[in-house]
């Protein structure tokens, strides 16, 4: 499909006038209020298991929501998508990857950008036990890229009742986006990022001795030393290279069978231009590529809105 190379984003409020500004203040000071979720417990094969948050309003389409790295189903982007999706007459089931719902996963595996086995375990459950006539499946960030890998891996073998997705801030080629982590002016990402990753580290090393060497956290200087050193290990990846190539939804997307809209903002400061394959999108008949020119990362603030504008483009894209 064509590059969509307009934008409907109508821009942040004035006084986010940078990237950074409109990435961090949603995150620290955007509250959702009246949404009430009902969990429930998922066990999985491997005997670990995920912590599903529904809102079920006994409706026949369902929207999934995946969270972005360290992040949960209560993140206020989770919850403004449950709240806005619900309110249209969805239900909506904002999942938590392992060790991500407050409770430290059993397995010595956590999760990645490229682990899809639980998105699916996920589907497969919510379609067993309810009856669902259409599913849309959005992701933030690390999210959006772990539903545009599903998608692509699975191509045609999707379950039917999944007939859009959208991905927000989605870092579809991992490398690049661990670099630009380095950058000094991306320092305090970096920092939040390794702070709440490293505390898990230290429980896995504890709960599984002798599996992690937690001596090479002193070592780590750069992006790639931590994914070197621990993420290609808890995810079953040789080394980091390996991690970048499989887990990259970049590489599965030619694959992608059902229409997906890919949503990155230009000044994005955790991204770059090789996350937004325009190329792909231009030659692909199921990808929209939608690259604003302001947003932020999983922001896209509008003044005097309760919901972002990247939650209601994302219903607008799904409800087509």
């Amino acid at each position: 499909m064509p590059v969509l190379r307009h934008s409907s984003y109508p821009g942040p409020p004035r006084y986010l006038y940078n990237g950074h500004l409109q990435t961090i203040v949603p995150n620290v000071f955007r509250k959702v209020r009246g949404l009430v979720y009902e969990r429930e417990r998922l066990d999985l094969p491997d005997g670990d298991f995920l912590d599903l948050d529904w809102v079920d309003r006994g409706s026949k389409r369902l929207v999934i929501l995946t969270h972005g790295l360290e992040g949960d189903s209560y993140r206020s982007y989770m919850m403004g998508a449950a709240k806005l999706f619900a309110q249209q007459g969805w239900d909506a089931l904002a999942w938590n990857c392992r060790s991500c719902s407050g409770e430290m996963n059993r397995a010595f595996r956590l999760y990645n950008h490229g682990e899809i086995g639980d998105i699916g375990e996920v589907i497969r459950h919510a379609l067993r036990t309810r009856h669902y006539e259409e599913v849309a499946l959005v992701g933030f960030s690390m999210g959006g890229n772990i539903t545009l890998k599903y998608l692509g891996v699975h191509g045609r073998e999707v379950p039917d009742v999944i007939r859009r997705g959208v991905a927000i801030s989605a870092p579809t080629d991992l490398g690049s986006s661990a670099r630009i982590l380095d950058n000094p002016t991306n320092r305090f990402y970096k920092r939040r990022f390794l702070r709440k990753l490293t505390k898990k580290i230290l429980q896995k090393a504890e709960l599984h001795p002798g599996l992690l060497d937690i001596s090479k956290l002193r070592s780590v200087r750069v992006w790639q030393d931590f994914d070197e050193a621990f993420s290609a290990p808890l995810g079953g990846y040789r080394d980091a290279t390996d991690f970048y190539t499989q887990a990259s939804a970049l590489n599965f997307m030619p694959g992608i069978e059902v229409p997906v809209l890919l949503l990155n903002a230009q000044n994005d400061p955790i991204l770059t231009p090789q996350c937004a394959p325009a190329a792909l999108a231009e030659q692909h008949p199921h990808i929209y590529l939608e690259t604003p020119r302001l947003g932020g990362h999983v922001s896209f603030m509008v003044a005097r809105d309760e919901f972002s504008w990247s939650e209601r483009r994302a219903l607008e894209f799904v409800s087509c």
